[in-house]
């Protein structure tokens, strides 16, 4: 019996861990292996990842994100440097290089964290589109990357409350970027039904 699915293309996605001390290598970066393990669990197509872990400077990190865009990646991830701190400019760097904002996408994130911490209120994530790319700004621990992106989920593997990742892929679809198809037991990706 042969499969007849047609294979999944490629997809080129930036993930970008920003961080003073980790860039620095005063300690190791938690953000991108984070980032890298989730996406490849979530997502079935094959990846390629195109990796940076830079310091809190806004214009390094627009230029980063940029760079990332303009090589193709359909999807960029950041995380680190969204909080209310002098040094957290992640989301001023990503605004600096939008063309549309997407603001649901920040507020989906911080319902879910508010479920475990007062603070989550002070995150400033924000997503935006830049050409063909949906650039979005993750919280900075790895269990709240896996949280916000997957949702959360009751014992018994229920959706309780859905992630953000679950509408990435039509986000996408609708920008003009490769069709990407997710793993469902990780976050089934919502596209509507086609009339």
């Amino acid at each position: 019996m042969t499969d007849s699915t047609p294979a999944l293309a490629p997809v080129r996605i930036g993930i970008v861990s920003v961080s003073d001390r980790a860039s620095a290598g005063v300690y190791e970066d938690k953000g991108l292996p984070a980032l890298r393990d989730w996406l490849t669990r979530a997502v079935r197509n094959p990846i390629e990842f195109e990796p940076r872990l830079i310091p809190d400077e806004q214009a390094g990190i627009s230029a980063a994100l940029i760079e990332l865009v303009d090589a193709g990646c359909s999807l960029v991830l950041t995380t680190g440097g969204t909080g209310p701190a002098a040094r957290d400019v992640t989301p001023e760097a990503t605004l600096a290089v939008a063309e549309k904002e997407m603001p649901g996408f920040g507020e989906q994130m911080r319902q879910i964290s508010l479920r475990f911490v007062p603070t989550a209120i002070l995150s400033r994530q924000v997503a935006v589109i830049r050409g063909q790319s949906l650039i979005i700004n993750l919280p900075g621990q790895p269990k709240s990357i896996q949280e916000t992106l997957e949702g959360l989920k009751d014992s018994a593997g229920a959706q309780l409350v859905p992630g953000i990742f679950a509408a990435v892929p039509y986000c996408i679809d609708l920008i003009g970027g490769p069709f990407i198809e997710t793993d469902d037991a990780i976050c089934r990706a919502f596209r509507p039904k086609k009339k």
